[in-house]
């Protein structure tokens, strides 16, 4: 490649951050590695500015429900007649604040994240979930953090 009427060298050209513009610097002439490069600065902006327009994800609200622990088909857990979820933290509950008797809700969840847990020692007994509330239709999902047994039995479903 010509520059001023002489060669270029290896210590004429910039360094460049992205291999493949490296090595086809050395090939082009100037006034192309200088058009890659511009482009290349104009598309990193385009993309700084699109970043930041982009709206905020959805914050994923951790919850705590109360229900009747059920096994619907092998591995597929929900929790019915569960209460209104409530923001809370990851951890379970200390026993000093589990209620005696919950009161039943008419809610129902489908339980995520489930293999960490021994949820068939659980079967049927009225439990406290904990975990990342996913509103969705039609059954919303909770990505389990912790459960604690309230009830060994479940309290009768509310009437509809």
């Amino acid at each position: 490649m010509e520059r001023k009427g002489r060669k270029a060298r290896k210590e004429d050209i910039r360094f460049c951050l992205y291999a493949g513009f490296a090595r086809s610097a050395f090939t082009a002439s100037v006034g192309h590695w200088r058009y890659h490069t511009g482009m290349t600065t104009f598309a990193f902006i385009l993309g700084l500015a699109a970043a930041q327009a982009a709206p905020a994800p959805a914050k994923v609200e951790i919850v705590s429900v109360t229900g009747c622990l059920k096994e619907t088909t092998p591995n597929n857990w929900t929790l019915a007649s569960a209460t209104d979820p409530v923001p809370s933290g990851a951890n379970a509950p200390p026993a000093k604040d589990i209620p005696p008797v919950m009161p039943a809700g008419k809610n129902e969840f489908k339980l995520i994240g489930v293999s960490e847990f021994n949820l068939p020692a659980h079967r049927d007994h009225t439990v406290i979930i904990k975990g990342l509330f996913i509103k969705a239709a039609p059954t919303s999902r909770v990505n389990m953090t912790s459960i604690a047994m309230v009830a060994p039995t479940c309290a009768p479903a509310p009437a509809k």
